[in-house]
């Protein structure tokens, strides 16, 4: 075990303290407590991971869920959600470290949190949950990414041909795209080198969110006036059942387009060393990105759902409630692809630094998984066999399945019910209960777990939203035919 964690060590965080050992200094300097390379990131770095993660695609659903739920639901729950992902992220947030926060042990990973608080079955369960959810979200950004990439080919036919013309293109080459992309960026060795496709991301997140904004604003102009319902969609334009598994499948959009936790503790593995605490840092982080999320989302949504009423489409840019400026749609839609290039990279970093550790620590003597070759390019690349095969085998593997399920919006409210509550509410609950030795019926102990069922409750009704939805889609679905 101790030559395979020197294995993981030395390929897996190389440059300095290779260097280093070379040069026969004690490089005291140039790593942190536990032997790592220095951490450099900061509030704002982290701030940029967690907007890039979280205002993703799923802030263009909020119009569509908002109007399931009306102006007094809808707006209620995007702030509820809010608050309560604010809340666990800080609980989550005190679990970075175990016992004291500037100088305990580090746990590196979300299920290394888990395995330092909880223990047995539950790290098995969390590390399923957590990757499997990685795994759907990756599904679910190469969904959008092509669905974007297929309105701007459309957008261009209308304009040119008229909004009679049907304009029908398939997904598929679009998806094939993003899925090349991915295979070359996804070969960025960690975290800490991708803060620049992270920033870059973010700022295309706010380009695009503030394009659907001023088009919802316009919109409403023309339309002299707020559309919309206290209600919500209403029943006679659904049936009573469609009602249901509509206002539970938004309930799951909505926790969706707040669901970072399971990324968390990584994103706060970036962030430099005390003083302040990585915790104190990471929950101001929390906080920013947390504000500026909603503050986005309530506009988004709200507007558009005002600027269309009932008939909010499931995509405010790609759903076609606007047709011109053609150009400026064309813009919007690019900046989507451009930041899910981020996200998806955000959010599969974690799962692909798991398999790359495992397999260096399985296999320690095995050239393939820990050595490295040079690859002249522009300048030499060192390459490692094992992480990039691995990476493209998954980006391909995602990018078919994608193929499969082309259905955004059922996918995306079930990711979000999938993952809601087991890793922004369960987890880390229990483990702050574990780590505060917070008393067993005692008032704070009775409230977390209220909010813990509260949450599981939504969770399940959202998952069962959209898994009726889902199975709607599929009777009228041919596969790669979309």
């Amino acid at each position: 075990m101790a030559m395979a964690d020197n294995v993981v060590a030395t390929y897996y965080y190389p440059p300095m303290e290779v260097a280093a050992a070379e040069l026969g200094q004690t490089a005291g300097s140039k790593l942190d407590d536990d032997g790592r390379n220095k951490r450099t990131g900061t509030m704002w770095t982290a701030s940029s991971h967690i907007i890039t993660a979280v205002i993703g695609s799923g802030v263009l659903s909020l119009g569509w869920a908002i109007a399931q739920l009306g102006w007094v639901a809808g707006p209620a729950v995007m702030l509820l959600f809010s608050l309560v992902t604010y809340f666990t992220s800080s609980l989550l947030a005190d679990c970075y470290r175990s016992g004291d926060q500037s100088t305990g042990k580090r746990n590196y990973t979300y299920m290394d949190a888990v395995n330092a608080n909880l223990s047995g079955i539950k790290v098995q369960i969390c590390g399923v949950l957590q990757y499997a959810n990685i795994v759907g979200v990756s599904i679910g950004y190469t969904i959008a990414a092509s669905i974007s990439m297929l309105a701007i080919k459309r957008a261009n036919c209308f304009h040119g041909n008229g909004h009679a013309d049907p304009c029908k293109v398939s997904s598929v080459p679009y998806m094939i795209i993003f899925g090349v992309a991915q295979v070359f960026f996804s070969q960025i060795p960690d975290f800490d080198q991708i803060s620049w496709l992270s920033m870059l991301a973010a700022a295309m997140s706010f380009t695009y969110s503030s394009i659907g904004l001023g088009l919802g604003i316009v919109q409403v102009i023309a339309n002299g006036g707020v559309k919309g319902s206290l209600t919500g969609i209403s029943i006679g334009t659904v049936t009573p059942m469609q009602k249901v598994w509509r206002s539970t499948q938004a309930f799951g959009d909505i926790a969706f387009a707040y669901s970072y936790s399971l990324i968390l503790i990584e994103i706060q593995d970036t962030i430099r060393a005390p003083p302040p605490s990585e915790s104190t840092v990471m929950k101001r982080a929390t906080m920013v990105s947390v504000a500026v999320t909603t503050v986005f989302y309530m506009l988004c949504g709200c507007m558009g759902y005002a600027a269309f009423g009932d008939a909010a489409p499931g995509n405010l840019l790609t759903g076609f409630g606007f047709y011109e400026p053609f150009w400026l749609l064309d813009v919007a839609n690019a900046a989507i692809v451009v930041h899910l290039v981020g996200a998806y990279q955000v959010y599969c970093q974690p799962l692909f630094a798991f398999v790359e550790k495992w397999a260096a620590k399985r296999w320690p003597e095995s050239t393939f998984v820990t050595g490295e070759v040079e690859v002249p390019l522009f300048r030499t690349y060192k390459v490692n066999m094992f992480r990039a095969t691995w990476r493209t085998a998954f980006v391909v593997a995602t990018t078919v399945v994608s193929m499969m399920l082309p259905f955004f919006n059922d996918v995306v409210g079930f990711l979000g019910a999938l993952g809601f509550w087991p890793l922004t509410v369960y987890f880390p609950v229990e483990m702050y209960v574990v780590q505060k030795k917070v008393p067993k019926w005692s008032t704070q102990w009775v409230c977390l777990q209220m909010l813990s069922l509260g949450c599981l409750a939504i969770s399940l009704a959202a998952a069962a939203g959209s898994i009726a939805g889902i199975k709607s889609d599929l009777k009228v679905y041919h596969p790669f035919k979309s």
